[in-house]
């Protein structure tokens, strides 16, 4: 079992190196030490069943082949739960539906603020009208399509 955990780790270690240098004799070489590492069976059921399922998701699981600009990991989606989680246990939830979309589309705005660079703050006074009659920011979806 110790052996499977480190061929997997050293797989992820050559997957990162190999993103950035691709090449595409790299692509056979990862698929099939994909199938090596994912086909094992270990003799341990729940772990036999996960190597089994993670197998069925080759495709998406090597997608990165395809597309380096894929990151590898999926700390930037765990980061956007995190601070809903964390609202959620300072206050204890909401007290209607109404606020409850309050805040997911509050949370949503401030995280799309970030991660174009923007100023939540900056962004919501500019819509508010807070810097004259007509917003100097576009919208939102023209900077996400602008970002994309």
């Amino acid at each position: 079992m110790e052996l499977d955990r480190q061929a997997i780790w050293c797989f992820y270690r050559s997957l990162k190196l190999w993103k950035q240098s691709p090449s595409p004799v790299g692509k056979r070489v990862f698929r099939r030490r994909f199938d090596k590492i994912f086909g094992l069976r270990t003799g341990y059921k729940e772990l036999d069943a996960l190597l089994a399922r993670l197998a069925r998701r080759k495709d998406e699981l090597l997608r990165v082949l395809e597309r380096t600009e894929i990151p590898l990991h999926t700390n930037a989606s765990e980061d956007d739960l995190r601070a809903w989680a964390i609202k959620r246990k300072i206050s204890g939830g909401t007290m209607s539906a109404n606020g409850r979309v309050a805040r997911d589309v509050m949370l949503g705005l401030l995280k799309t603020c970030r991660k174009l660079g923007l100023s939540f703050f900056t962004y919501f006074g500019d819509r508010l009208g807070l810097n004259g009659d007509q917003p100097r920011i576009p919208p939102l979806t023209i900077l996400v399509a602008r970002a994309a």
